[in-house]
């Protein structure tokens, strides 16, 4: 948009989007506008719309584009213009002081707080506005707005404002904080009855507490804090209030990190929220979920700020276990929802208490989880007229998942056997009176914990499987279905008691033919497969009798897989001759009806799927699993399959080449063919070669350039195979670098990248000298280099891993002859890349990539000072160089000391995890 559009023009777009019944006209207009907000010209023609006040919509328009444009594009601007867009934004936002204009006065106190902790010059803003806007009483609406979203933009990640700024903006919020939390005193003791006002009063506090910059001794101190439990302690308080009461509470203990640090204020907060526990009993007599939610939410943070003391005083002072009584009583709320909310506690305590692994604090903490378990027992109960099997895709389900994690994490407190003993005898003592969905629920918990039921338990087990195997035809299908799964579970234990195998097994396959249990069928004969192998050699011909008939029972992809998948691992335990008459009716079985759907016999016809990938995924999951003992000079029993069945996998490349999805499982199912026979493939090398680089060539699937390196790693150490595969990778280079080199290539194929050094690092591990000696390898390196700052985290590992290779070559001398050889190439390499290579690490850092990506990259650099530290020195001073010292408006981005101190941290490192921890906090510097 080079000319300044008509401020009318603007109007009508903002019109159109919002009010034009056309959906293509709004889509338009959406277009338009999006444009006109990146243009320069939206800066002073935004500032237009604000001064008409035409309507809510034009002026919220107005209002966010002002906010992005100063987020995003504040380098527009000359520095001289500043003070002059500080002044307008003030002056709107007190033309705007109107309830009806609420979200644009929002957007516009957003604006003003990024600019002010992005203008340099202007210095104190906090107390600037604080002095600006507490005057006139009509303006402390406007104070509150802006004092909420200061604390709340220092930390914004859409501002690349530097550690630097951000602390100097931080330390001049602290200076500030005592005269706001007077000025929020004053105004609660003048605006008791005016709730609206007294929850933006809450949720002002709330924010300043974040950045742990306020005096909590002046908030435990001043009416703020009793007036907090006033509003919260009344059952009858409006629900805005009460929520913004409890985010204030909450994010007080959140910040509260050191106890004794803010010991007044932890002390205040403790015996506010210790007498809520009644209030939160009206509200569940009352049925009112959302305030129990927001009790439930106070209690738990209060229990996760105070647990290193519960921990370390149990019952003493704020160690007082009354706080967990509230947090159970929580989890015993009639809506799971409720009781969600204190899991995370749950988690922690767990992990705190094991890593401890003291009996005697355990002893302490068991009834509490005792309690714990019961209660989620409870809430996993089904409603007694629910009809079918548990449905785990919806939020209940998601629960009762949740829930069967939970009790996994916390059960060794009381442990798996004791659980699942209590849990049973609960039901028996019940008796008849016992309804179906208590069974079903005792029996999901029971579930949870049965994989690490002792092996050796004979009390209470065979009891419980004596009772699933006697279960009755009419007992609910929720209840079989539980069971089955349960059995599943209890695999280990059964491998233990061979003598149940049969009766179990017979139980579990009756329940293949039911359409709603054959795929928890399937998967627990599955898991009894996996357990107990030895066992069910015996049964292996009814088990592929089950598993060549899958298509006959109703089970998902998944389930069917793993019948298939447990029928496999069974078979590696038979003779090898066994092994592989057993494989043929299993693979024959996949086959036949893969080859029909190549002809296209099952176009059509009811009942049979015309999909290639079921059967390509059932062929994987056997070749996958076929692992049985080779000694030498034998032949894998699947080597004779594999040529057998080679040309249907090779049809079905040609044929649905253009289909990424098909291909992409054909290809899963040859690599693991390939594994499973391993040198035994020789001989279908130099056809799939042919066939990979030719379909690639023409679709550039990556999954080719994927399968290529698992051909490296097979073949790669044997010196007859490696002229073909530098053939391969040559013959993949030309069309991988044509798309890659394309504008956006990088980021709009992160696949390509993630696949293709993948192979690369694979030949450097393989047969590295005749990779360092392809002519193509310096374009490799480059590709690479652009490669670095790209934000995708599989592609930039492959990339990361491929450099780190890369200086393996020298660092690690592994058994062989030509070390010396690839030494010298690694290090020609390096002395004419390395401070690319180094500059470019630390660009992608700074500038490029989330900090969750930089322990790779960092990596690189530690392995690169490991080849020669001397050298490393020099190229990460040249590269520190290269940093812009400032901003265009006089920010500091990094001081000299900052540089200098970071040069030394990381030349000087002797661990990787020094390298890694000075890069996160120097890119801070910078963000």
């Amino acid at each position: 948009m080079e000319t300044a559009p008509p401020v009318d023009t603007v109007i009508r777009a903002v019109t159109a989007l919002y009010h034009n019944p056309d959906a293509a006209e709004k889509e338009r207009a959406s277009r338009w506008l999006q444009e006109f907000q990146r243009s320069v010209h939206s800066w002073q023609i935004s500032d237009q719309l604000l001064r008409m006040k035409q309507d809510v919509e034009v002026c919220y328009f107005a209002a966010q584009t002002m906010r992005s444009k100063i987020q995003y594009s504040f380098h527009e601007l000359p520095p001289d213009s500043h003070q002059a867009l500080r002044d307008s934004l003030i002056i709107h936002i007190e033309s705007l002081n109107d309830p009806n204009f609420q979200i644009i006065l929002t957007q516009l106190c957003l604006a003003l707080s990024d600019l002010a902790l992005q203008m340099v010059m202007w210095k104190n803003s906090p107390n600037f506005l604080i002095q600006r806007f507490s005057t006139d009483a009509s303006q402390i609406p406007i104070l509150l707005e802006l004092l909420t979203v200061l604390p709340e933009e220092v930390h914004s990640r859409s501002l690349r404002l530097g550690m630097n700024r951000r602390e100097e903006f931080t330390q001049e919020l602290f200076q500030a904080a005592p005269t706001v939390v007077r000025i929020m005193a004053a105004c609660c003791e003048t605006s008791v009855s005016d709730h609206r006002l007294l929850g933006r009063i809450f949720k002002c506090l709330a924010s300043w507490f974040y950045p742990g910059i306020i005096p909590s001794v002046d908030v435990a101190s001043s009416t703020l804090s009793n007036l907090l439990f006033d509003v919260l302690k009344k059952h009858d308080t409006p629900s805005m209030l009460h929520e913004a009461a409890s985010d204030c509470v909450c994010s007080a203990l959140y910040a509260m990190e050191d106890i004794e640090e803010h010991l007044s204020l932890a002390e205040t907060l403790y015996r506010g929220i210790i007498q809520l526990p009644e209030s939160y009993a009206m509200v569940v007599a009352a049925e009112d979920v959302d305030k129990a939610i927001n009790y439930s939410r106070i209690f738990t943070e209060l229990a996760e700020a105070f647990m290193e003391v519960m921990v370390e005083t149990p019952g003493q002072g704020l160690g007082d276990l009354s706080i967990l009584d509230a947090v159970l009583t929580c989890v015993g709320h009639s809506q799971y929802e409720v009781a969600e909310i204190t899991f995370n506690f749950f988690y922690r305590l767990s992990e705190i208490l094991y890593k401890r692994g003291q009996d005697d604090l355990n002893e302490i903490y068991r009834p509490y989880i005792e309690r714990l378990v019961n209660a989620l027992c409870t809430h996993c109960q089904m409603d007694t007229d629910h009809e079918g099997i548990p449905d785990e895709n919806d939020d209940f389900g998601d629960f009762r998942i949740r829930v069967a994690e939970l009790i996994k994490d916390v059960i060794f407190l009381i442990g798996s056997t004791t659980c699942f003993s209590q849990m049973f005898r609960n039901l028996a003592s019940q008796g008849s009176a016992v309804t179906w969905n208590v069974t079903e629920a005792s029996l999901f918990v029971m579930s949870s914990v049965a994989k690490n039921v002792l092996p050796d338990e004979n009390e209470v087990v065979p009891s419980v499987i004596q009772a699933i195997l006697g279960l009755p035809e009419e007992t609910h299908v929720a209840v079989k279905y539980t069971s089955i799964q349960m059995l599943g579970e209890l695999s280990e234990w059964i491998d233990n008691h061979p003598q149940t195998l049969e009766p179990i097994l017979n139980f579990i396959t009756n329940g293949l033919r039911n359409l709603q249990l054959s795929s928890v069928a399937a998967t627990s004969i599955q898991r009894i497969c996996a357990k107990c192998q030895d066992h069910l050699v015996s049964h292996l011909d009814g088990l592929l009798q089950i598993a060549q008939a899958v298509d006959a029972f109703n089970l998902s992809q998944e389930a069917a897989i793993g019948l298939i998948e447990g029928t496999a691992l069974v078979l590696t335990r038979m003779p090898l001759d066994k092994i592989q008459e057993g494989l043929k009716q299993l693979m024959l079985a996949q086959v036949t009806p893969l080859s029909q759907v190549l002809k296209g016999e099952n176009e059509g016809k009811p009942g049979l799927t015309s999909d290639p990938t079921v059967w390509l995924d059932r062929i994987a999951a056997i070749f996958k699993n076929t692992n049985p003992p080779i000694t030498n000079g034998q032949a894998h029993p699947c080597q004779a399959i594999l040529q057998e069945i080679w040309p249907v996998l090779s049809n079905t490349c040609n044929k649905y080449q253009g289909d990424i999805r098909i291909i992409e499982r054909c290809c899963r199912c040859i690599r693991f063919a390939i594994r499973c026979v391993g040198k035994g493939s020789a001989l279908l090398l130099t056809p799939l070669v042919s066939q990979m680089v030719t379909i690639y060539q023409a679709h550039h699937h990556s999954c080719f350039l994927y399968l290529g390196s698992i051909l490296v790693h097979e073949y790669g150490a044997d010196p007859s195979c490696i002229p073909g595969i530098i053939d391969m990778l040559q013959a993949f280079i030309v069309p991988t670098f044509q798309i890659l080199r394309q504008p956006h290539g990088l980021r709009n194929h992160p696949d390509i990248v993630d696949d293709f050094f993948r192979l690369c690092s694979r030949l450097l591990q393989r047969c590295p000298v005749a990779f360092l000696q392809c002519t193509s390898v310096e374009a490799i390196i480059e590709c690479a280099l652009a490669a670095l700052s790209l934000d995708h985290r599989e592609a930039n590992a492959s990339v990361c891993k491929f450099f780190h290779e890369l200086t393996q070559c020298v660092i690690s001398k592994w058994e062989s002859p030509d070390f010396e050889t690839r030494k010298n190439l690694v290090l020609a390499l390096l002395d004419k890349h390395g401070p690319a290579i180094t500059k470019g690490i630390l660009h992608a850092c700074v500038f490029y990539l989330p900090s969750y990506m930089m322990p790779d990259l960092s990596e690189v650099l530690y392995e690169l000072m490991k080849v020669n530290r001397e050298t490393l020195c020099t190229w990460l001073e040249e590269a520190l160089k290269s940093l812009p010292a400032e901003t265009q408006d006089g920010r500091v981005n990094a001081t000299q000391k900052q540089l200098t101190d970071f040069h030394k941290t990381v030349t000087s490192a002797q661990e990787l995890i020094t390298v890694t921890y000075a890069m996160r906090d120097f890119t801070r510097l910078f963000r």
